[in-house]
C-alpha cells in the first residue's frame, strides 16, 4: 500500500520523491493489495448500483412519502448532484484525511444513510438522506479507480479495471433488475437494506488491508477553495438544470435559466482558476494528453449510451407494453448476464489483441445494438429485445476496460488522482447530459410523428369513416348502447392507437440517436495510440 499512500498524501512530489519514499516502506503483500481493489471496486459497484435500483422503484417511493410525481423527481437528483460533487474532490480530500480514514468513513456512512432512506417519513427527509448517501457514496467510485491505477503493477492493471467496469457497465444494467425483484416481492425499502450484506463485507475488506496513515490537515488550509467552490456552484447548478430542464420546458423556465447562468459562469471560472494555480483541485493539462483527450470523449460519449439505454427501454417497456418493474428488470437483465460472464475474460483477450481493436469492435457492437431497434412496431416486446440487449452486453464488455486502460497508461502516480476524477466524473455527466437529451428529445420527436399521423387521417377518406364505424359497432356490441358514445369510444380510441404509434415511432429515434453517439465514440477511439508507445507506460 505503500504508493497508493505516497501518492496519495503527496501529490506535489516529483517522481524521484515518490520513488525514494516508496524504498522506505515495505510493499503491500499480494493478498492484501488484492483484497483492497476487491473491497473498493464493491463499494463502486453498489454507489453506482443504487442509482439504478432507485429509480426503478421511484413510483413506489413517491406513493409511500407522499411525493408528486414533480418533486418526487429530487429523490434522484439529490443524490445525482451530491455525487458528481464530490467525485471530483476525493483525491484531495483522501490527501487530508488518509485513504484508509476517508475510505472507510465514506463508505459506513453510505450504508448507515442507505437504512436512513428507509424510514424516511416525508419527501423533506429523503431528500436530505439521498444527498447524504450520494455525498458518501460518490467517494466510492474514483476511489476504486485510484486504486486500481496506483496500486496495481500495470501488467495487473487490465483485472483491476476489469473488476471496476462491473461497477461502471454492469451495475446500470442489472440495477433494474434487483430494484423491481425487491419492490415487486418485498417492498421499496429493501432497496435500501440490500446493500448491508455486501457493505458490511466491503468495510471488512478495506479495514484489514488498507495501510494506516496520518491525516494531513494543514492541506486544509492550503486547498484549491476557488477552485473547490466555483466547481462545485457549478457541477451542482449543471445537474440540476439537467435533471429538471424537460420538466420545466428548459429556458421557459426562469429557474432553469438562473441555474444555467449561474453554471456556466461558475464552470468557465473554474477552468481558469485550474489551468492559473499553483497546486489546482484537478490537473487539467492531463486532458491535452492524446489517449486521455480522446479517451475522455469517447468515455462521455459512452456514458451518453450507457445511462441513456438503461433510461429508455425501461420507458419503452412501461408505456407501449405495459409492463410493471419486475418485468422490465426480467428484460435488462439480459444486458447484465452477459457482461458478468465476459469481463473477467477481457484481461485475457487484451494480451492477445491490441486493445485498441477490441474498444472498436466494442463501441461498434454496442451501436450496432441500438440501430437493431430502429424499426420497432406494437409487436415488439421482451423476445424481439432479446438479441439486441446481447449484442449491447457484449459490446459494452468489450469496450470498457480496454479504453480505460489505454486512455489511463501513462498516468503518473502523483497524477493518479485528478486522472481518476475527471475520467468518472466525465462519464457520469455523460449519462446525465443523455438523459436530458433524450428526455427533450423522446417527447420533440413523439409531437413530430404525432402531428404527421394525425394529419394523414381525415374523416373525409373513406378508411377512416370505415375505422370509425367498425369501432361504433364494436362499443355498441359490448355494452354501449347510446349511439354518439359509441362513435365518441371509437374516434379517442383511433386517436389513441395515433399516438402510441407516434410514440414507437419517436423510440425508434432516440436508438438511432443513441447509435450515432456511440459511432462518433468509435471514430474517436481511431486516434488512440498503442499504450506500449507512451513515454509515460513504465512510470510505475
Amino acid at each position: 500500500m505503500a504508493t497508493l499512500q505516497i501518492a496519495a498524501n503527496n501529490n506535489s512530489a516529483g517522481p524521484a520523491s515518490t520513488a525514494s519514499a516508496a524504498a522506505a516502506k515495505p510493499a503491500m503483500s499480494p493478498l492484501r493489495m488484492w483484497i483492497a481493489v476487491i473491497g473498493s471496486t464493491l463499494g463502486a459497484f453498489m454507489a453506482v448500483l443504487n442509482i439504478q435500483i432507485v429509480n426503478a422503484s421511484l413510483a413506489d417511493i413517491q406513493g409511500a412519502i407522499g411525493a408528486g410525481t414533480d418533486d418526487g423527481g429530487w429523490i434522484s437528483t439529490s443524490y445525482l448532484i451530491a455525487e458528481i460533487v464530490v467525485i471530483p474532490l476525493s483525491a484531495w480530500l483522501a490527501r487530508v484525511f488518509s485513504v484508509r480514514i476517508y475510505l472507510l468513513t465514506n463508505a459506513i456512512l453510505f450504508l448507515l444513510f442507505s437504512v436512513g432512506c428507509a424510514f424516511a417519513a416525508n419527501l423533506q427527509q429523503m431528500i436530505v438522506l439521498r444527498a447524504i448517501q450520494g455525498f458518501s457514496g460518490g467517494v466510492l467510485i474514483p476511489m476504486a479507480f485510484t486504486i486500481i491505477i496506483t496500486l496495481l503493477p500495470k501488467p495487473k492493471q487490465p483485472m483491476g479495471l476489469a473488476l471496476f467496469a462491473l461497477s461502471a457497465t454492469f451495475a446500470p444494467a442489472i440495477g433494474p433488475t434487483i430494484g423491481g425483484y425487491l419492490t415487486e416481492s418485498w417492498g421499496w425499502q429493501y432497496i435500501f437494506y440490500v446493500n448491508l450484506v455486501p457493505g458490511i463485507l466491503m468495510v471488512a475488506m478495506l479495514w484489514v488491508s488498507l495501510d494506516r496513515a496520518p491525516m494531513n490537515l494543514s492541506l486544509l488550509a492550503k486547498g484549491d477553495w476557488p477552485g473547490i467552490i466555483t466547481m462545485a456552484i457549478g457541477l451542482a447548478a449543471l445537474q440540476t438544470v439537467l435533471e429538471e430542464g424537460n420538466k420545466d420546458d428548459w429556458f421557459s423556465s426562469p429557474f432553469i435559466v438562473r441555474l444555467s447562468v449561474i453554471a456556466a459562469v461558475s464552470l468557465t471560472l473554474f477552468l481558469i482558476i485550474e489551468l492559473r494555480a499553483a497546486h489546482p483541485l484537478l490537473n487539467l493539462r492531463l486532458l491535452v494528453r492524446r489517449n486521455f483527450g480522446f479517451g475522455m470523449l469517447a468515455n462521455f460519449l459512452l456514458g451518453i449510451a450507457l445511462y441513456g439505454s438503461v433510461f429508455v427501454l425501461p420507458i419503452y417497456l412501461t408505456r407501449i407494453q405495459g409492463y410493471n418493474s419486475e418485468q422490465i428488470g426480467l428484460v435488462l437483465a439480459w444486458t447484465g448476464i452477459p457482461q458478468l460472464i465476459l469481463i473477467p475474460l477481457v484481461p485475457r483477450l487484451m494480451k492477445r489483441f491490441d486493445a485498441r481493436l477490441l474498444i472498436l469492435a466494442g463501441f461498434a457492437l454496442f451501436a450496432a445494438s441500438n440501430f437493431m431497434n430502429v424499426y420497432m412496431t406494437g409487436d415488439y416486446a421482451s423476445d424481439q429485445l432479446f438479441w439486441p440487449n446481447i449484442v449491447r452486453a457484449v459490446g459494452q464488455a468489450l469496450a470498457f476496460t480496454p479504453l480505460t486502460a489505454i486512455a489511463t497508461a501513462g498516468i503518473e502516480q502523483e497524477n493518479a488522482g485528478s486522472a481518476s476524477a475527471l475520467f468518472n466524473m466525465m462519464r457520469n455527466l455523460g449519462g446525465a447530459v443523455g438523459i436530458a437529451a433524450l428526455q427533450t428529445f423522446l417527447t420533440k420527436r413523439e409531437q413530430f410523428h404525432s402531428n404527421i399521423l394525425t394529419n394523414s387521417v381525415s374523416m373525409f377518406e373513406d378508411a377512416t369513416r370505415d375505422r370509425v364505424a367498425r369501432l361504433t359497432n364494436y362499443f355498441l356490441n359490448h355494452g354501449v348502447s347510446d349511439q354518439a358514445l359509441a362513435t365518441h369510444k371509437a374516434i379517442v380510441a383511433i386517436a389513441g392507437s395515433l399516438r402510441k404509434q407516434a410514440n414507437i415511432m419517436a423510440f425508434s429515434d432516440t436508438f438511432y440517436l443513441l447509435g450515432a453517439a456511440l459511432v462518433v465514440a468509435l471514430l474517436a477511439s481511431l486516434f488512440l495510440k498503442k499504450a506500449g508507445h507512451l513515454s509515460g507506460a513504465g512510470a510505475h
